[in-house]
């Protein structure tokens, strides 16, 4: 007979039926190895099997006893009812939509039940308990002790017990065979038990202790691995690869000062100062910006392009929208007026002539900043000699974006400085995870005439109080932003807060019938304007320029005016159904207000049906701070809504939590850090195994195909 090895198809596992090893397929259960591999979602504690009049409510128990009375209830949710006596007391048993059970569950049956039990009507009851028959004659198994269940992620098809079962009756010639990749030294220093027990403990964990102990082993392990993938990109960057180091010197500070629109903040003057020292080096930059909404991150960036320019060498910006490209072009365009500085915008409506000729000058040398969105990432954007790349909204983009800016240097070799920008302010947690091949600059503080925004949550009952004060607002000669979820409410109404949407919430109000409604009712005789998405970029342009030049009084939009938009006239936002929006887009959509002389006000209605939605509103009302906002949606909503998983490129963990494990994280990164330092490729014989395993747990997500 051929031994098992991890690779021993599931199929060929003795103890293994054929019914299970296609269940354990249907869940890409393929192998032994993955079937160890396949984690508990969590563990239960089952009490010691107990008398009846023992038990307690609240806690998962297990008893044995005779059957002495059922029912069939079909009204309402149809179920089995039975009566559980064993001499000490009674237990009442429910079975919710198990009516083919009333031909085992009956009178004189003997049963051991496992369940949580709850008080109902002054006595227990357990609710769809697991089951068993004790037959007459038959030996009747031993009382059970106190012991832990592991409940693994299941389908309706084949379920958490049977997944158990086939764990229970294939595992064990598994755990012999797996090899540890950290030197048992390390691990002892660390508290950590070697990984095979870490897998035996998590499936077969005889207490807390050993499921605490697995969890904190197999967490360490992912957040090490990740954290040895961002410290392999980072050294081969900086060891491999070289930028043009970009002239700094007092006269080229004093002449890009002089051409921007105001003096820098102390914050954004920190920023410069790093940013300049990175670029005026041949070790590649790779630096996040971020800065509260407000705070002048694209000032600051702009000063970085315009070093390239005065080395007569190139810069690019891509933003994640069109909208907000065309944004960074207007803006930046207005500061530069009158320079010799060429600055072009590229984006997918770009038509192909204009393409063509834009292309064509880029690679002589012929424009000096392009601006953009993906667009800028396609094969046929040739710069002639790309020094500085600007990646706005970095969590809109993954890795593999930012390498293919990088791709758009000259020769292998060389690679231009990478800056990426984000106004969402990030928590230290997801920093270093999201972000942890890069240094970190932060813009502290606000330009000079920046005014506070008062924020007030009120219910859609108080609708026309609030569009009152913006009428009022009006009449002072101010203009206002009136915020909706969804364009169109015959189209896809998309659920902006990453939080689940309760069954019974109320349709989304969209633009069309939020404009309709305040031109008849709530701000007659005003002039309304409409702002989202599906405008063409003319009329997108047309729009935001009447609104600036204040032809219109009230911009009803989606969130394209999140980001970059600058109308210090406008002193009002009012946000529509604020509970369908994250903490992150509501602080961005008030940072819209508040940047001329008026004191400013933000209104969020809402009617939060949930206790999410409402912790939510109570953060976005209580600061203004965007960092203390981020850090309070990590722990509402956690990392992987905090950004959106897929878009974010945030990596994929099994195991470990990001809000849960900060300690281990930290602990993982200053490892990472010295062992990478040691070894900065991981190309010793006794690292292989934990290269490999590092490279397919991590190697895609981070890009690692490069790194060799």
């Amino acid at each position: 007979m051929t031994p098992v090895q991890l690779t021993t198809p599931v199929e060929s596992l003795p103890g293994l039926s054929p019914r299970q090893a296609g269940g354990l397929r249907s869940l890409n259960i393929t192998n032994l190895g993955r079937l160890v591999a396949y984690l508990p979602l969590r563990h239960e504690r089952i009490e010691a099997e107990a008398p009846i009049a023992d038990l307690a409510p609240d806690q998962n128990a297990s008893a044995r006893g005779q059957i002495t009375a059922t029912r069939i209830v079909r009204a309402g949710r149809p179920r089995i009812e039975a009566v559980l006596h064993d001499g000490t007391g009674r237990l009442d048993l429910v079975w919710f939509n198990m009516l083919f059970l009333r031909e085992r569950i009956l009178p004189g049956v003997r049963l051991r039940v496992q369940g949580k039990t709850k008080l109902r009507g002054g006595g227990l009851q357990m609710a769809n308990p697991k089951w068993e028959v004790l037959r007459p004659g038959e030996e009747e198994p031993p009382e059970q002790d106190e012991h832990m269940r592991a409940v693994y992620p299941a389908t309706e098809e084949f379920k958490s017990g049977q997944i158990a079962a086939a764990i229970r009756a294939a595992a064990a010639p598994a755990f012999p065979l797996i090899e540890d990749h950290l030197p048992e030294a390390f691990r002892r220093e660390r508290h950590l038990p070697e990984l095979r027990e870490a897998y035996r403990m998590q499936h077969f964990a005889a207490d807390e202790g050993e499921v605490l102990v697995s969890r904190r082993r197999l967490a360490y392990d992912e957040l090490l691995m990740l954290q040895l993938g961002v410290h392999m990109k980072r050294a081969h960057l900086r060891d491999t690869l070289r930028a043009p180091a970009l002239k700094w010197n007092t006269a080229i500070d004093r002449h890009i000062r002089d051409r921007l629109p105001f003096t820098l903040t102390p914050g954004q003057d920190a920023a410069v100062r790093e940013i300049a020292a990175d670029l005026s080096r041949e070790t590649p930059a790779n630096r996040l910006l971020q800065g509260d909404v407000g705070s002048g991150k694209t000032v600051v960036a702009l000063y970085a392009m315009l070093m390239a320019v005065a080395s007569d060498l190139q810069a690019s910006l891509m933003a994640p929208t069109e909208i907000l490209a065309e944004q960074h072009f207007a803006s930046i365009g207005r500061m530069l007026e009158g320079s010799r500085v060429r600055v072009e915008l590229l984006t997918g409506a770009t038509p192909r002539d204009e393409r063509a000729d834009m292309l064509a000058r880029l690679a002589a040398g012929d424009v000096d900043i392009l601006i953009g969105t993906h667009a800028l990432l396609t094969e046929s954007v040739k710069f002639k000699d790309l020094a500085v790349a600007i990646i706005d909204e970095q969590h809109r983009f993954g890795v593999v974006q930012r390498a293919g800016l990088r791709e758009k240097a000259s020769d292998d070799r060389s690679t231009p400085h990478v800056l990426v920008m984000t106004a969402t302010p990030i928590p230290r947690t997801l920093a270093i995870t999201l972000f942890g091949d890069l240094d970190i600059s932060t813009v502290t503080g606000l330009p000079p005439g920046r005014r506070p925004i008062k924020t007030l949550t009120l219910t859609s009952e108080k609708r026309a109080q609030v569009y009152d004060e913006v009428n009022a607002r009006i009449n002072l000669g101010q203009q206002a932003f009136v915020v909706v979820p969804a364009i169109d409410a015959s189209g896809p109404l998309p659920d902006l807060s990453g939080a689940c949407e309760p069954k019974d919430a109320p349709p989304l109000r969209d633009v069309r019938t939020v404009a309709d409604e305040l031109q008849r009712i709530d701000l007659p005789g005003r002039r309304i304007g409409v702002m989202h998405g599906q405008l063409s970029r003319a009329s997108r342009e047309n729009v935001m320029d009447r609104f600036r030049r204040r032809e219109i009084d009230v911009l009803v939009a989606t969130t394209v005016i999140e980001v970059g938009v600058d109308v210090p006239n406008a002193a009002v936002m009012v946000v529509e159904q604020a509970d369908r929006f994250g903490l992150a887009q509501l602080h961005q959509l008030r940072g819209r207000v508040g940047r001329g002389a008026a004191d400013s006000l933000c209104y969020l209605i809402a009617d939060p049906a949930t206790d999410e939605a409402r912790e939510r509103l109570k953060a976005i009302a209580r600061t203004t701070d965007g960092f203390e906002l981020a850090e309070k949606d990590l722990e509402i909503r956690g990392p992987g809504e905090v950004f959106g998983s897929r878009q974010s490129g945030l990596p994929p963990f099994k195991v470990a939590d990001l809000t849960r494990d900060r300690e281990l994280l930290g602990m993982a990164r200053r490892d990472a850090a010295a062992w990478i330092a040691r070894s900065p490729r991981l190309d010793r014989p006794e690292e292989q195994l934990l290269l490999r395993r590092t490279l397919k747990a991590f190697g895609e997500h981070l890009g690692l195909a490069d790194v060799g």
